[in-house]
């Protein structure tokens, strides 16, 4: 494994298994590599695998084995995409698989989802809306992707907030998942997520409006606040491991997440993208936050440090959990059983009625 990318690749481990790869899939994948070249086609012919049985499963209207092996497929086709900016064609076939092996499962799902899109300027934003079992209009989360996940990835953290009879919508906004051919990263974001409530509001009668929460890993973790800071429809933020200022932190970003960004806010290079990046920040923001925040750091992130969440927590001016943990990764995938219960208990009790 001389090619460097294949050697940051091994970092990714625990992400790819806390979301649904399997361990010896991502182990048998990764030792048939020799170039990051091979990475989108590699994963692709994996994620195949659990895509035929799916729907094999299907076909025998074994559903519940059927969504098991789509929404791993999916999982797997999603990472095949992850970074993969050098083949833009090769990488949206990959994504598109993502897609649509999804969407085969959502109606067998426990509970189900459902496919819904968003208008939003002139586009569409799609997302899955999944509800609690047993709950009359219940809240909502709305979650919020970093630089390169999607929709698609988030299967096992909607878990937790539906145990807890909490709706959720994961959507992918601009320069994520499905809006990212069209439209590039915005740092405003909470001129995203207000069009999400509001088609709430409007359109979804069976949700309880006045209880809606934002969540946000990675670069979400500045989305789901800078959205807090200015729609105060918004009752509860949770940002995990996403940075203060995108910008300061440029320069010491791995070479494929840099590469991802450029490609994702529409940039012709990477002088551009800096620029753009330095829009990302939270300075003059954080302390517009009014409602209950619950903040994570990882003391080892590599992406994110700990001290944009500790200043963040610092800043905001409603009431703030910070939760460290001190061996924590990026997102603290590797200890997600120090935050995920937790961070969805404090959730359920803010928007308890």
């Amino acid at each position: 494994m001389a090619d460097p990318r294949l050697v940051i690749a091994r970092h990714f481990l625990s992400r790819f298994t806390v979301n649904g790869v399997a361990a010896s899939d991502f182990e048998d994948v990764l030792n048939s590599l020799e170039s990051w070249d091979d990475w989108c086609s590699a994963w692709s012919r994996r994620a195949s695998i659990h895509e035929n049985m799916g729907r094999e499963a299907l076909a025998k209207q074994q559903f519940i084995s059927a969504a098991d092996h789509l929404c791993r497929a999916a999982a797997t086709y999603h990472f095949a995409k992850y970074l993969f900016v050098q083949d833009i064609d090769q990488m949206r076939a990959a994504h598109m698989r993502a897609v649509e092996c999804l969407d085969l499962a959502l109606p067998h799902l426990d509970p189900p989802g459902e496919r819904v899109l968003i208008p939003y300027e002139g586009h569409l934003l799609a997302g899955t809306l999944r509800k609690p079992k047993g709950v009359e209009r219940p809240p909502i989360v709305l979650m919020t992707m970093g630089l390169d996940s999607t929709k698609e990835e988030l299967l096992t953290f909607e878990t937790n907030f539906l145990d807890r009879g909490i709706a959720i919508l994961a959507f992918d906004g601009p320069g994520q998942g499905e809006a990212e051919y069209d439209l590039p990263i915005r740092a405003d974001y909470e001129n995203v997520v207000g069009p999400v409530i509001d088609w709430i509001e409007a359109e979804r009668k069976d949700i309880d409006a006045g209880r809606i929460a934002v969540w946000g890993i990675s670069l979400g973790g500045y989305y789901a606040p800078r959205a807090a800071a200015f729609d105060k429809r918004i009752k509860a933020c949770i940002s995990n491991c996403g940075p203060y200022d995108w910008g300061d932190l440029w320069d010491k970003l791995p070479p494929l997440t840099r590469a991802a960004y450029i490609k994702r806010s529409f940039s012709s290079s990477p002088e551009e993208a800096r620029e753009k990046a330095q829009g990302l920040s939270l300075k003059g923001v954080a302390e517009k936050i009014t409602c209950p925040l619950f903040v994570i750091a990882g003391g080892l992130d590599r992406l994110c440090p700990p001290e944009d969440a500790e200043r963040l927590a610092a800043e905001a001016k409603g009431p703030t959990e910070l939760v460290y943990i001190p061996d924590g990764d990026h997102v603290a995938h590797n200890r997600f059983y120090m935050y995920r219960n937790q961070s969805a208990d404090w959730l359920a009790e803010r928007l308890a009625r």
